[in-house]
């Protein structure tokens, strides 16, 4: 029961946070991505010191040597909330693929409409992925990380989804590299759940897989693949450091 006190109270503050922050980078509307994408890192750092302090839930990095220099893209298992805060404290500026009725949440989605997401209609189908890929291609020459969930959704334990294919069409065309990016939040921050059990979420980051030139989906099943090994390392090995 104390558990789930410290979880709504937790909720509560993340909530009231965001769109305390979210509000400051509307009303910041003019200031350039850089300013804008360190107003959000800093609210993902103190809703993480807020989990820590107030539900024991911390989290640990392996695999950060595997980031490689410039930019590129992030393919990770999707299943808890906390996996869309932690992509601002693990890699550098980015943007997220994301459905679209993201940005018509109050404050919040405004906030997230400044990060110049892209945005899709999930329903659109090959629309949707000529979004991505063409969205994608512009803000990867602009700089920026792009941050894809392949999974479309989160998804509960033991269940598994079909990868779309437009994170790996992205990069294929791109020639940039894929990070494989694994965790098991959902042991802890369940999907549509309130309680955020304490303990240690651990977060494997993979070798950068080559995509230059191969089929999208043999692409898919290498990432998936990365990833699903990164869940195991996990299972079998959790002796990482917490962050606080």
């Amino acid at each position: 029961m104390l558990q789930y006190l410290r979880s709504l109270v937790f909720t509560t503050l993340m909530m009231a946070t965001a769109c305390f922050f979210s509000a400051i980078m509307t009303v910041c509307f003019w200031a350039p991505y850089r300013l804008q994408f360190g107003i959000a890192r800093f609210w993902a750092g103190l809703v993480f010191w807020m989990l820590a302090k107030i539900c024991g839930l911390k989290y640990s990095v392996a695999g950060r040597e595997n980031i490689p220099a410039g930019n590129h893209i992030v393919m990770s298992n999707h299943s808890s909330a906390w996996e869309t805060i932690a992509q601002f404290l693990l890699f550098p500026e980015q943007v997220w693929v994301l459905k679209r009725e993201l940005l018509w949440i109050p404050f919040v989605g405004w906030g997230i409409k400044l990060l110049n997401p892209i945005a899709i209609d999930r329903n659109s189908g090959r629309q949707a992925v000529g979004q991505v890929v063409e969205q994608g291609l512009q803000r990867l020459a602009a700089g920026f990380w792009v941050i894809i969930f392949p999974e479309g959704t989160r998804v509960y334990p033991g269940q598994s989804r079909k990868y779309g294919v437009s994170g790996a069409l992205l990069a294929s065309q791109s020639g940039k590299m894929v990070v494989p990016l694994a965790h098991d939040a959902v042991n802890y921050w369940t999907r549509r759940s309130l309680l955020k059990k304490p303990g240690t979420i651990h977060v494997v980051i993979g070798k950068p897989i080559v995509a230059a030139g191969k089929n999208p989906r043999e692409l898919n099943d290498e990432v998936r693949a990365a990833i699903e090994a990164g869940l195991a390392a996990i299972a079998g090995n959790k002796s990482a450091p917490a962050i606080q």
